[in-house]
């Protein structure tokens, strides 16, 4: 009777393991909504290769996205994020894309030609992007980026720099807090400067001080939550001639020192979480 159990016992063990490998396979978590999204092959492969810089899982969690909320993009540009948001809120959600105003009898024919090329990117997928509102969004003529207080989540990625450019940051911040409801979040990504940076040096550099936003954030009724490193860049010095465009993605100087700037990586950035009371 020994020898019969120690023969056996490979075989039970064998069938042991047969047994467990369903429940191993199916205790493996599966991927989630928001990382299907971003691991999509239809999005653009240039925009994919800038994960590493910009941490899109990471930063929207931070957010707070879920799919059931109705999102604004502000200023969506060629639609980095909304290759991302639009298939992810399309079934339960809702997602507004709030573009530059290219209806405003100044708008200039690069802000023609930027909307227009993010329409025919809309219409050409109608599978991923017929969900899509787009609205218009420039101070002061255009500030109903979605019906007053239905937003959940109003999200800015790298635009506060143009605002300040434009003289108008603080009729924008106002209008993220109109869009909103009580309780939404408003969550901005911006290169970040160095402590007492002037406005007049924003313009130049495209970067700006923390606490400005902040001032900006507050004077508009926003509470501010909480701020997360994501995508903080050490290597970025932020003393370069030709400001943060002579970092990736845009690279200014083309050739000249192309391989030390690649190196340094896209800028610092703050990533800022505000409420509405």
């Amino acid at each position: 009777m020994m020898r019969l159990h120690f023969r056996l016992a490979p075989m039970v063990l064998t069938a042991m393991l047969a047994a467990a490998a369903p429940f191993a396979a199916s205790a493996s978590p599966a991927k989630d909504a928001l990382q299907q999204a971003i691991d999509s092959p239809s999005r653009t492969p240039e925009f994919r290769a800038r994960d590493v810089y910009r941490h899109p899982a990471q930063t929207l969690k931070f957010f707070g996205l879920r799919p059931d909320q109705t999102v604004v993009e502000i200023w969506p540009s060629s639609g980095w994020y909304t290759e991302i948001l639009a298939p992810y809120l399309r079934d339960k959600g809702k997602y507004y894309a709030a573009g530059s105003a290219a209806s405003l009898p100044d708008a200039s024919e690069g802000t023609r030609k930027s909307v227009a090329a993010f329409q025919q990117k809309l219409d050409a997928d109608p599978a991923r992007y017929s969900a899509v509102t787009v609205t218009e969004f420039r101070p002061p003529q255009r500030t109903a980026i979605c019906p007053p207080g239905t937003a959940d989540l109003v999200l800015s990625f790298r635009n506060v720099h143009n605002w300040i450019d434009g003289g108008y940051e603080q009729e924008a911040f106002n209008a993220f807090y109109t869009a909103l409801k009580p309780g939404g979040v408003l969550g901005v990504v911006e290169h970040r400067a160095k402590p007492y940076t002037t406005l007049e040096q924003t313009k130049k550099s495209g970067y700006v001080d923390e606490a400005y936003i902040k001032t900006l954030a507050a004077n508009a009724g926003f509470r501010f939550v909480a701020e997360s490193p994501v995508n903080n860049n050490p290597k970025d010095t932020k003393d370069y001639a030709e400001g943060v465009w002579t970092l990736p993605p845009t690279l200014t100087l083309g050739d000249k020192d192309k391989a030390k700037y690649l190196a340094i990586g896209e800028s610092d950035r703050m990533t800022l979480k505000f409420v509405k009371p």
